[in-house]
């Protein structure tokens, strides 16, 4: 899509159209925003010093840069990204993609909403192309085989009782991953399945 009016991650990426802007994460504050992003490019010094340097950039401090990624978290003077993305009741998902002028998202939404959303942008002045529709109709598509082994393991050892009648660690040591790495696939599966529940994604046609 398009991005509207002339923001300055919009200017900036059309100077260097060959760099890929990523806003990992961000959220408004008072007139602004503060954010996390990734500049990935052949000239990524060029491309980053350009994104500190803008004026609508400000307390900008640079947390990595190599020769062809620099990350940085900066607060912005600029609302106007989240208050385009607010209008939506469905606003994209993090990371943003940003190339030449355009940026790319997804979102997680019903068929009734996408429908509401895509109605939006059709009325709009923006430019824009819809790359792809997954559905997860199939309540078995929902889980990889892995969060499934470990959500099914945790209901069947109790892990979710109040209190709990074993630990992470037990529950790690019975399918034979580290600790960290159920946390994670813990919180993956648990997330798909709270995202699918609240906006009935996985909900038959």
């Amino acid at each position: 899509m398009t991005l509207p009016g002339d923001l300055w991650i919009k200017t900036v990426s059309e100077a260097f159209p060959d760099a890929t802007f990523r806003l990992l994460t961000g959220m408004p504050v008072d007139d602004g925003a503060f954010e996390l992003g990734e500049v990935l490019a052949d000239d990524v010094a060029a491309a980053a010093d350009a994104v500190r340097d803008h004026p609508d950039v400000v307390a900008y401090e640079r947390l990595f840069a190599d020769d062809r990624r620099a990350l940085a978290q900066y607060r912005s003077t600029e609302p106007g990204l989240y208050e385009f993305l607010s209008e939506s009741a469905f606003p994209p998902e993090f990371p943003i993609v940003v190339e030449d002028g355009r940026f790319e998202f997804e979102l997680t939404a019903t068929r009734e909403h996408l429908q509401e959303v895509r109605a939006m942008f059709d009325a709009s002045p923006l430019d824009y192309d819809l790359l792809s529709v997954v559905g997860t109709a199939d309540p078995d598509a929902l889980l990889t085989d892995r969060q499934r082994e470990l959500l099914d393991v945790a209901v069947r050892r109790g892990y979710f009782e109040v209190p709990r009648e074993c630990t992470l660690a037990e529950l790690a040591e019975d399918v034979g991953i580290d600790k960290s790495t159920a946390s994670g696939v813990l919180r993956r599966g648990q997330g798909r399945i709270v995202k699918s529940f609240l906006t009935g994604a996985a909900d038959p046609e």
